[in-house]
This record gives C-alpha cells, sequence and structure tokens, in this order.
C-alpha cells in the first residue's frame, strides 16, 4: 500500500493493484474499471487541467476497492486518498456518497467511482 509517484509533467501515480495485477489475483473474475477524466471535472475546465486520467481498480462487485491509478497534474498529491481508502477497506461506493470540495481535481475520485457502479449493474 506504499503509493508511487513519478515527477514527470505530467505527474503519475498509484498505489494498490493495476489492472493487469488485479486479474491476475481474481482470476476468473471480472474487474471492473471506472475512470474520472480531468476534462470531466469543473476545476479541470475552470484551470484548463484538461489531460488528465484517475483511473479506480475494483473488484467484480464494484464494492471494494483494489487499486488507483493516476496521471495528470497534482497525481502525486491526490493519490493519498486512494491510499487511505484502500488501507481503510473502504468501499468504492464511499466515493459517492461523500461530498468532495467543489471544485477541486479530487472529485475525479467520485466520477470514477460512479462509473464503477455503473458497470457493476
Amino acid at each position: 500500500m506504499i503509493p508511487i509517484g513519478i515527477y514527470t509533467i505530467p505527474e503519475m501515480a498509484c498505489v494498490g493493484l493495476s489492472e493487469e495485477e488485479a486479474a491476475k489475483r481474481h482470476p476468473g473474475e471480472r474487474i471492473l474499471v471506472g475512470r474520472g477524466r480531468f476534462e470531466e471535472i469543473a476545476r479541470g475546465q475552470i484551470s484548463g487541467v484538461q489531460d488528465g486520467l484517475l483511473k479506480m481498480v475494483a473488484d467484480h462487485t464494484g464494492r471494494k476497492l483494489l487499486g488507483v491509478q493516476i496521471v495528470g497534474e497534482g497525481a502525486t498529491e491526490l493519490i493519498h486518498l486512494g491510499q487511505m481508502a484502500l488501507l481503510a477497506g473502504t468501499g468504492v461506493e464511499t466515493f459517492v456518497e461523500n461530498i468532495f470540495n467543489f471544485p477541486t481535481l479530487a472529485e475525479a475520485y467520485r466520477v470514477a467511482a460512479l462509473d464503477v457502479l455503473e458497470r457493476s449493474r
């Protein structure tokens, strides 16, 4: 559960399992992936940060968070929210049920969680 940050332009960060690692650890199960694109987030539009993506990896039920990958401005700072959720065993729905400051790039967590839950149906 140690986050990895790469300080490039754009920044990259990850914690937990990638989509490929999750598929290997859970053979025969569908791995769900939700995406929150910075261009969809108000803060991304306001600040011109359009080239960014937060990817949330979840189990086949769409409830258990397995990993988070982020590419874009502030990725190395945003990843810690995913790390805390993984350490606490927080479910994907928690990102939908809670309120994020608006506008922030962290709202991409909510968008990605909604995407995961939609795919779980």
